[in-house]
């Protein structure tokens, strides 16, 4: 019963996702839409990444902002997105040394 409800979750999250994959795929947009929906994915990862710079530690924000901020210098150069990720790490954990 467990791995049915497992695969009826999997399927229900699934199908919604690929659904617009398939029609998007056969539909042109005007170019103004389609600016539009190039843009998504950079508010959407700001969204998600910015309320966890500002809650890296509670009472020290800045550090946060600071590791943010040598993430995004080093994304500037176009390089992995992992070197940005442990770029941050390390700028935090030398901050809170």
């Amino acid at each position: 019963m467990i791995m049915m409800t497992i695969i009826g979750m999997a399927i229900v999250t699934a199908v919604p996702r690929f659904i617009p994959a398939f029609f998007v795929g056969q539909t042109t947009f005007k170019p103004w839409v389609n600016r539009w929906l190039n843009a998504i994915p950079f508010a959407a990862l700001g969204a998600l990444i910015f309320p966890g710079i500002m809650t890296v530690i509670e009472d020290r924000p800045l550090v946060g902002i600071a590791g943010g901020v040598i993430a995004a210098i080093i994304a500037l150069f176009n390089v992995n997105v992992i070197f940005a990720v442990i770029g941050a790490i390390v700028t935090v954990f030398l901050l809170t040394m």
